[in-house]
């Protein structure tokens, strides 16, 4: 067995252990969902983030968000729909994932506009 295989077969154990998608599954669910992400943050707080990487919900990325997001695969890049700004976490600190039932593109645009 080579050493990636070995790794692959960890990482989807400890994702089996804490119950949460391995990454490739949860860049999948990222890209069709809005998901609720519970983690810890790198100074040891929980935090609990309403994200997504849904085409019709977050900003066209440039290219410094591109190169930002190309840099570490143990950062996870996403589209905070509360805080309507990119956000990051590390996939080795989540403790959750949830799938957000229904979340609505409309329901999303009038949070948005009652902002203004």
């Amino acid at each position: 067995m080579d050493s990636q295989t070995k790794s692959s077969q960890v990482a989807e154990t400890v994702a089996s252990l804490k119950g949460i998608p391995v990454r490739e599954d949860l860049e999948r669910l990222l890209e069709q969902n809005v998901l609720v992400v519970d983690f810890l943050k790198l100074n040891g707080d929980k935090r609990v983030m309403t994200c997504t990487l849904r085409e019709d919900m977050k900003p066209s990325a440039t290219m410094s968000q591109k190169k930002v997001r190309a840099i570490s695969e143990e950062v996870v890049s996403v589209w905070d729909v509360n805080a309507k700004g990119w956000r990051s976490f590390r996939y080795a600190r989540i403790n959750s994932v949830d799938i957000v039932d229904n979340y609505e593109q409309s329901w999303y645009n009038s949070v948005d506009n009652s902002s203004d």
